[in-house]
């Protein structure tokens, strides 16, 4: 990594994870904080997270998810699976670690938040002082694209599940000479650099599986990508992809960028047929990755500007628009910080820090957050990428700013060997995130 050392960075994020290094005390409990409610909706990465380190900062204080789901899947590495690299039950957590931890877990759906409670679907009332709200994206479809129509024929599978076990049979029985056809979103959305991964690990797939007449078409609506001269390299590597034709003839992987005509506007799912911009392309599988905003519930909750974002107090996450309210994650205005669930996960923990301290009555301390972002090219050979970040806050509190990080070295840095090393560390990285985050 370019610029900071890796075993630094794992130093620094690995136990605060984003959180300053004074913000991570155990408290004594106060008179109040014995009292004290927290409820969290929603148990991904940034509920979750945020659930476990209040109750590990402030025993005393009760804890309650709301989620709807009793499995979790995770949607980083959910490329893996589309690419027959994993089943789908590797991206799966359940919430038995952290009710042993004494969190209260209620499998059910917000419908209501209140300035002093929550509303579930079955009727139930949950009484808080600070609400925790992280409802991850809800989607942007286009003319002729639904959820119902994702479930059944042409899924986006951009929230892990039976959408990414749908995908992922799509393409493993299309026949060779197929043609797969990849739409990502414009920004700002969940997981920039995914689509890209998610392409390059369907190609991986075709290649082992000896499918090698199949062609897959990036339909993108922007002219430039995270991580773009880096996949871009992978894809010369591993796919035959000549950057200077985004793509050729040889290529397995054609990106058609939006000066291009790569925007699509509407979907005939009868004939596979998506018409972009330009031209119509046909396809024998589709995944369209729609646009996105804040989930549901943010909405509901009047948590959302004309952005379709969570406007939020970079601080504390506690929302601009209603108090005792924290937003985080991928439906925050995180000015500075991609969506992510590495970047949820440090935002969680900031999150959990601030209400902890305003519920004892204590003095805000500086937070500190961080991020990184593993995506894998090619399993045979393995070669992975990875960016990493660490970061303050402004001290106007205008914008989360980067003060160190690094980029896999490409070009003629490039290092094979360091590159499969990349694959084992994001494997590694699945593991321990996920283990802190549910326990499990």
């Amino acid at each position: 990594m370019n610029k900071f050392n890796r075993r630094n960075f794992i130093k620094l994020s690995g136990g605060a994870l984003g959180v300053a290094a004074s913000a991570t005390t155990f408290y004594t409990p106060s008179a109040y904080a014995a009292k004290a409610r927290v409820v969290v909706v929603g148990g991904g990465m940034g509920g979750a997270t945020a659930a476990r380190y209040i109750k590990r900062l402030d025993p005393a204080i009760d804890v309650t998810i709301v989620e709807a789901n009793p499995t979790y899947h995770t949607c980083f590495l959910s490329n893996m699976v589309m690419g027959n690299e994993r089943k789908l039950d590797y991206l799966a957590h359940g919430y038995a670690g952290l009710a042993k931890e004494g969190i209260n877990i209620v499998h059910d759906t917000v419908t209501a938040i209140d300035d002093n409670s929550v509303t579930t679907n079955s009727g139930k009332k949950l009484a808080f002082d600070r609400c925790i709200v992280s409802p991850g994206v809800s989607f942007k479809f286009i003319e002729g694209h639904s959820e119902d129509l994702a479930n059944t024929k042409v899924p986006h599978a951009w929230k892990a599940g039976k959408q990414t076990q749908l995908l992922r049979d799509q393409i493993t029985s299309m026949k060779d000479g197929g043609t797969v056809l990849v739409c990502p979103p414009r920004n700002p959305f969940r997981c920039p650099p995914g689509p890209y991964e998610r392409v390059s690990l369907i190609a991986n797939y075709l290649k082992k599986s000896g499918k090698t007449k199949s062609k897959i078409i990036v339909l993108d609506p922007k002219d430039k990508f995270s991580k773009f001269g880096l996949f871009r390299e992978g894809w010369s590597n591993h796919y035959g992809f000549d950057g200077n034709k985004n793509g050729g003839e040889k290529s397995m992987i054609t990106w058609v960028k939006a000066a291009e005509g790569g925007a699509i506007e509407e979907l005939d799912a009868k004939n596979m047929t998506v018409t972009a911009s330009v031209e119509d392309f046909k396809a024998d599988v589709i995944n369209i990755i729609p646009d996105q905003k804040a989930g549901h519930i943010a909405h509901v909750a009047g948590l959302v500007d004309k952005s379709g974002w969570c406007p939020v107090n970079l601080h504390t996450f506690e929302s601009t628009i209603r108090s005792n309210i924290h937003v985080i994650g991928d439906a925050s205005i995180a000015k500075g910080m991609p969506k992510s669930g590495y970047a949820a996960a440090s935002e969680a923990k900031v999150c959990a820090a601030s209400v902890v301290q305003l519920l004892n009555g204590l003095s805000l301390t500086t937070p500190s957050y961080v991020n990184t972002c593993y995506s894998i090219l090619s399993t045979n050979p393995s070669d992975g990428i990875s960016v990493a970040a660490v970061y303050r806050l402004r001290e106007d509190g205008s914008k989360i700013q980067k003060v160190s990080g690094g980029l896999t070295p490409s070009g003629k840095d490039y290092n094979a060997s360091h590159r499969a090393r990349e694959v084992q560390y994001a494997l590694s990285w699945y593991e321990n995130i996920t283990s802190n985050t549910f326990a499990d």
